[in-house]
């Protein structure tokens, strides 16, 4: 679903979903978790794409301009965006154990965060919300 999104997407928008930029996100999405550039990298290297970061960062670059994928600050890593949605914000629910990332809904959280923002004149360019904690697998391991 995510892949063909991509697919239709930068066809419609005549942008390039390059051989490099498609096995980037099909990395993302096959890993279910975030992942940093040079684990990225590793695995783009050892399919014949090179081992220069840049060619990760660059893919990865495209992938969250175009929402296909998310920075997430907290783990300076890229997940890849579940969403049928481009424009979305999402809380990303990271696993401080596996490292996990989720996406949850956030619009109401968002028009919040926009209203508290209006009240103090400020205009929002990005929000980001990422809450840390376990995940339902490794918090039943703690408790275990």
């Amino acid at each position: 679903m995510v892949l063909r999104r991509a697919e239709e997407q930068t066809r419609a928008e005549g942008v390039r979903l390059t051989p490099v930029r498609r096995r980037t996100l099909e990395i993302l999405l096959e890993s279910h978790r975030a992942m940093g550039a040079y684990e990225v990298l590793e695995k783009l290297a050892a399919d014949g794409y090179g081992k220069q970061p840049p060619v990760a960062y660059r893919a990865l670059e495209f992938l969250v301009e175009q929402g296909f994928a998310h920075r997430i600050q907290r783990l300076n890593a890229y997940a890849a965006c579940l969403s049928p949605e481009r424009n979305h914000a999402p809380v990303f629910l990271i696993c401080r154990s596996c490292e996990q990332v989720a996406e949850a809904d956030a619009s109401a959280l968002r028009g919040a965060l926009q209203d508290l923002a209006a009240r103090s004149e400020f205009t929002p360019e990005r929000i980001t919300v990422e809450l840390l904690g376990l995940c339902a697998r490794c918090s039943a391991e703690a408790a275990a």
